[in-house]
């Protein structure tokens, strides 16, 4: 069973996901970095790039946003062979203006993704109003029950406008709705996209055409299932706020929203700031004494599994099998705690048994089976290594959370003392044989210059005696380990 829990403040706000007790996904938006995803803006074309089949969109953002060749909208649909798609210099010309929408966050240094290929999400239905086709959501049931689901839509569908009426997907939630609740909800997404339509047509390029809901509403429309037992929600103005939206779009779930009004913090009580400490660590401990460590890199993340201070009670394969399996649970629900996207390498402890890396990858796709974001596996590579890959939409916890270090710059380590003397050394070696000062005066971190003074005084002191001039110290503590200034007296 599933319990929501909402942290809500003017400047922030923090949805944590609990399953069976144990924290299970976390979801932040701030006020002032709130995500663009689904967004729809009136875009400019500032820059073609045929080499890339790639264009630059000016939507109103610090950076440009990228629109590739396979994201255009185009009336009639392409042939199997890629030929058959125009290249981006045919469709798209600098200055064109073109409604767009959000398909990625910026992610670090990249702008967003964008597609010209709208689609607007409703309680039960996606609206797709540049296609034509009924789909139905692959979670639902076999494709016998989809297809007895796909006719009455058709019917809905053509029964509502004369002329393009555009297409639906049916979601995962609407496999019991009535007709009368999906006909509300065709209105509904159609009004909407009119409403779209008509602000575009006079709108100048970076216009916002159409904001996507705010995160505690999306925990209504998409979070909220049968198997949510409460969302429970810390402000009473959100909470009424949330409850009209519920009465109006998601009646189902408005009993079971709750407003906590207890002393302690919401996530103070259930232990959610605890554990979003936990997913910014490293290093992630198992029950058994193994350990996972994470590193997130620009390219891909790895996540090494070591058997720590667990020995197991029979044989050594044994106790890496169970250590792998534990891992396995583990690293599936830490890609959906900490959001990691993109490439993923899992580097589970060897196994000689090749009936324990089945195992071991049916674990690991079980528990997958529970993300709702896409994710795909490889399998063991000739290395031993596991390749996938989880679909990134967003900025993970650590990238949304944190930044990097000002002392190591995001290195993740420094010089030690005695690098940094050295560097110091060979540096007033280098400014002696350019200029004649009466003396040089280093000035480092406290560190570095007791190092200087204690175990590397006979270098200094030869090299005083080698240069000719004297070298005097200075401690100054806003320096970092690997900063030092050398002056010239």
């Amino acid at each position: 069973m599933q319990d929501i829990l909402i942290n809500w403040a003017p400047q922030e706000t923090r949805v944590a996901i609990v399953e069976n007790g144990v924290v299970q996904e976390l979801h932040i938006e701030r006020a002032l970095e709130r995500g663009l995803l689904s967004n729809i803006y009136a875009g400019r074309v500032a820059r073609v790039l045929p080499g890339m089949q790639s264009a630059f969109i000016d939507i109103g953002l610090e950076r440009a946003a990228f629109l590739h060749v396979a994201d255009l909208h185009r009336d009639e649909p392409a042939g199997r062979d890629n030929t058959a798609v125009p290249p981006i210099e045919k469709q798209v010309f600098e200055g064109q203006t073109l409604v767009v929408q959000v398909i990625k966050d910026p992610i670090g240094s990249k702008g967003a993704r964008l597609s010209s290929q709208i689609s607007i999400a409703g309680r039960l239905l996606v609206f797709l109003p540049q296609d034509d086709r009924i789909g139905i959501s692959q979670k639902i049931g076999s494709h016998e029950l989809r297809e007895q689901l796909r006719a009455p839509m058709q019917a809905l569908v053509g029964q509502s406008e004369s002329g393009h009426s555009g297409g639906f997907i049916l979601r995962t939630n609407a496999e019991e709705a009535t007709d009368a609740e999906l006909a509300e909800d065709i209105a509904y997404l159609r009004k909407t996209w009119n409403a779209i339509r008509e602000r575009a047509f006079k709108a100048a390029s970076g216009t916002l055409l159409h904001l996507d809901l705010s995160l505690v509403q999306r925990v209504l429309r998409d979070l909220t299932h049968e198997q949510t037992q409460a969302v429970r929600i810390d402000s009473r103005l959100q909470y009424e706020v949330l409850r009209d939206f519920g009465a109006q779009y998601t009646p189902t779930s408005v009993a079971k929203l709750e407003h906590y009004a207890g002393e302690r913090p919401i996530f103070d009580l259930f232990g959610i700031d605890q554990e979003i400490e936990r997913a910014l660590a490293r290093r992630v401990e198992l029950k058994s004494g193994g350990y996972l460590v994470i590193d997130q890199t620009e390219a891909l993340t790895t996540i090494d599994v070591n058997t720590g201070g667990y020995v197991g009670a029979r044989n050594f394969d044994d106790t890496i099998f169970k250590t792998n399996l534990e891992a396995a649970l583990a690293i599936a629900r830490q890609l959906r705690l900490r959001n990691l996207g993109g490439i993923i390498i899992l580097d589970f402890i060897d196994m000689v048994r090749a009936e324990h890396q089945e195992a071991v990858l049916a674990e690991l796709r079980k528990q997958l089976a529970r993300d709702r974001t896409k994710t795909t596996i490889s399998g063991f590579t000739q290395l031993g290594l596991v390749e996938m890959t989880r679909k990134r939409t967003r900025e993970s916890l650590a990238h949304l959370l944190c930044e990097p270090c000002p002392t190591c710059e995001g290195k993740g380590q420094v010089k030690t003392p005695r690098s940094v003397c050295y560097d110091i050394l060979r540096e007033i070696l280098r400014e002696a044989r350019q200029f004649n000062p009466k003396e040089f005066r280093v000035i480092a971190s406290a560190a570095v210059v007791e190092m200087l003074l204690d175990e590397e005084s006979q270098h200094l002191a030869g090299l005083s005696d080698f240069i000719g001039k004297p070298v005097s110290l200075r401690t100054e503590p806003s320096l970092s380990p690997e900063q030092y200034d050398i002056v010239l007296l």
